[in-house]
């Protein structure tokens, strides 16, 4: 409005200090030009006060720090837990492909190799070496593979559950495995692999490094939280950070929100505890 003084000046009434009667009154001129210059001040100014009105609007009415650094470990979380879910659901589909797939074919192959090697008597002593030689070849590629299949998702752990797939990894351990199973319903299909891997990894951790005879294995649900604990009679003296496999184990629990303890004094005995959660 300042601006246009010159445009609306003559509807002022005589005697007024802004008339028509000279237009370079230095009134007229300084409203002019102070209105020029509020013109190209004021937006400038406008959005600056928006920001800072802004600014003040989040700081008292938003989300403080601590809220933010919640949030963003909830959407890490919930990312990682989707990240963990497609890497087993990979394995699942894997372990299905070769389970249906080669695994068949080589059985397959394997039972003609052993009806040929059953059945065929007029050949060659040289030729007959080769049949048996593809034959012993074939049932080794076939527990090979069995092994490789039960390492990225055992069958049974998908048909039976944990409680019968614990059962089969303490049948297998080469030293007597006293089981203590209770395992509520309702636990997550990846929190039931990560369990299932760390009990055949500390079992192997046992045979390998403990000198132990023997291991009580417990795997308990309380609270939404399952608690596996795998206690030896060995040597002791374990230590995560030595290289016997207890990190490797200790990434696995992580990768579930879990955690694991490791109690080893030197002379024995040691007890690997691990808490995962039920659901994810």
């Amino acid at each position: 409005m300042l601006a246009t003084v010159y445009g609306w000046e003559w509807l002022m009434p005589p005697g007024s200090r802004v008339h028509a009667d000279n237009w370079l009154v230095p009134q007229e001129v300084l409203v002019t030009l102070a209105g020029l210059v509020l013109l190209a001040v004021v937006p400038y100014a406008a959005g600056r006060l928006a920001g800072l009105d802004e600014r003040v609007t989040r700081a008292m009415l938003g989300p403080n720090r601590a809220e933010q650094l919640e949030r963003r470990v909830e959407d890490l979380a919930e990312s990682r837990a989707g990240v963990v879910d497609a890497a087993d659901a990979e394995r699942r589909r894997i372990e299905r492909d070769l389970h249906d797939g080669a695994q068949q074919r080589l059985t397959s192959l394997a039972m003609n190799l052993g009806l040929a090697r059953r059945t065929l008597k007029d050949v060659p002593p040289e030729a007959m070496q080769v049949i048996v030689d593809a034959h012993e070849e074939a049932q080794a590629a076939i527990a090979e593979l069995r092994d490789l299949i039960r390492g990225l998702h055992p069958v049974v752990l998908e048909d039976r559950g944990l409680d019968a797939a614990l059962s089969g990894i303490a049948a297998r351990a080469p030293l007597p495995v006293r089981l203590d199973v209770q395992v509520p319903p309702g636990i997550a299909p990846t929190v039931e692999a990560v369990a299932y891997f760390t009990v055949s990894e500390a079992l192997t951790n046992v045979a390998k490094h403990a000198r132990a005879s023997r291991v009580d294995l417990s795997v308990r649900g309380r609270g939404g939280r399952l608690r596996i604990t795998v206690t030896d009679d060995g040597v002791g003296g374990a230590d995560p950070a030595g290289g016997t496999g207890l990190t490797g184990l200790r990434k696995r629990a992580a990768s579930v929100d879990g955690t694991l303890a490791v109690h080893s004094p030197l002379g024995g005995p040691t007890t690997i505890t691990v808490e995962l959660p039920c659901v994810l």
